[in-house]
C-alpha cells in the first residue's frame, strides 16, 4: 500500500522530511479494523515528531486523526462491520493514517458523523477526545455543572481550543473566557462561542482583572511556562489548571498558597497503556458524533489542503509550525 512517512527526524524543509514509499498492509489483531482512509488532518503531534523523534528502521508513517470505511475486522472485534464509516484518533505507539489503509483498535473508535464528509470527519476526533477528557475527566466538571464558575481557555483558536468552548458552553454553564491576539483568531472563539475574549500577547492576570472574573478553571493549551505565573495570580483558590503542552520546567510548588490542582491531558494514554476503560474514547466518540449531527456542535475545520500527497502533507504540516492554523487543516484520503 502506499504511505507517507519520514525517513529521518528534523526540519521540514529537509528531504527526508516527509517522503512517499509502499509498505505492507500491517496484520490485524483481535480487536483491529482495517480502515481505508477517505480524509486525514494535521495536529501539533505529527509535527513535533517529525521534527524529533528518530525513526526504528523503515520510515515512521505519521498522522492520527481519519476518517474512512472497514474493510475487514479482527477476530474480536464487535462494534463494526465491513461497510461501515468511521472516524478515530488513533495510537501513538502504531504505524499512523498518512496512508491507504490503516489498522486501528476498535475501542478507540467512533461511527463517523453523518453530517460530515470523510475530510471533515477527520478533522473532529483528536481534539474532541482531548478536550472532553479535559473538561470532564481532568477538570471534573459535570454535564450541566460549572454554574457560577469560569473556565480560561488559552490558545482558544487552535484545534483543541476551538472544540473545547464548545463543549464548555454546550454541555455546562460554566462561563468561557478564551484567548486569542488577532482579528481572526478572535473572531473565530466567538464563532465557537466564547463569552469573551483576551489578549494573550498581554499579561493574562491584567487581561482577566478588566472582566472583574476569576477562573476557577484554566485550560493552559499552549505556553503553557510563559503564562504560568500570571495563572497563578488569576485563578481562584482550589482552582485547578489541566495543561496539553509540554514545558520543559513546571514548578508547581507556589501552587501551594492557594491549594491549586494541576493535571495534564494527554489522549493517547489510555491506547498506550491499554487501560481497562480503553472503549471510553469508543463511547465518547459516537456522543460527539450524535452532537455534531443533531447541530450542538459544530465544525472546527478551517482549511481543506486537497487530497493527501507528499506536497499537500508538506503544506498543512508548513501552516501547524506557522502558529497561525485556526481551527483544524483537513486532507482528503490517498488518491
Amino acid at each position: 500500500m502506499k504511505a507517507i512517512g519520514y525517513s529521518q527526524a528534523g526540519p521540514l524543509s529537509a528531504d527526508h522530511a516527509l517522503i512517499e514509499f509502499e509498505t505492507d498492509v500491517p496484520d490485524l489483531a483481535p480487536n483491529d479494523l482495517l480502515v481505508e482512509v477517505r480524509g486525514i488532518s494535521v495536529n501539533p503531534v505529527d509535527v513535533k515528531l517529525r521534527d524529533s523523534a528518530q525513526p526504528e528502521g523503515s520510515p515512521r508513517i505519521l498522522g492520527f486523526d481519519a476518517a474512512g470505511l472497514v474493510k475487514a475486522v479482527g477476530s474480536a472485534a464487535t462494534y463494526f462491520q465491513p461497510g461501515d464509516a468511521v472516524f478515530y484518533a488513533g495510537d501513538i505507539t502504531r504505524p499512523g493514517t498518512n496512508a491507504e489503509l490503516h489498522v486501528v483498535d476498535e475501542r478507540i473508535v467512533g461511527r463517523k458523523p453523518s453530517s460530515l464528509d470523510f475530510a471533515e470527519a477527520a478533522g473532529m476526533p483528536l481534539t474532541s477526545i482531548t478536550a472532553w477528557e479535559l473538561l470532564f475527566e481532568s477538570l471534573g466538571i459535570q454535564e450541566g455543572g460549572g454554574s457560577g464558575e469560569a473556565l480560561l481557555v488559552i490558545g482558544g483558536a487552535g484545534g483543541v481550543g476551538s472544540i473545547l468552548i464548545q463543549l464548555a458552553k454546550k454541555l455546562t454553564d460554566l462561563t468561557v473566557i478564551a484567548t486569542a491576539s488577532r482579528d481572526d483568531t478572535r473572531a473565530w472563539v466567538q464563532k465557537m462561542g466564547a463569552d469573551h475574549v483576551i489578549n494573550h500577547r498581554n499579561p493574562l492576570d491584567t487581561e482577566i482583572e478588566t472582566l472583574g472574573i476569576s477562573p476557577r478553571y484554566v485550560a493552559a493549551l499552549t505556553h503553557t511556562d510563559k503564562h504560568f505565573g500570571a495563572i497563578q495570580t488569576l485563578i481562584k483558590p482550589r482552582g485547578h489548571i489541566a495543561l496539553i503542552d509540554d514545558p520543559e520546567t513546571l514548578n508547581i510548588v507556589p501552587l501551594k498558597a492557594k491549594a491549586l490542582s494541576v493535571s495534564w491531558e494527554f489522549m493517547f494514554a489510555r491506547s498506550m497503556f491499554q487501560t481497562e476503560d480503553m472503549n471510553a474514547q469508543h463511547q465518547l466518540l459516537n456522543r460527539v458524533a450524535d452532537l455534531l449531527d443533531d447541530g450542538t456542535l459544530i465544525s472546527t475545520v478551517n482549511h481543506h489542503g486537497g487530497g493527501l500527497s507528499v506536497e499537500t502533507l508538506r503544506s498543512a504540516h508548513a501552516l501547524q509550525e506557522s502558529a497561525k492554523a485556526i481551527g483544524k487543516t483537513v486532507l482528503d484520503g490517498c488518491p
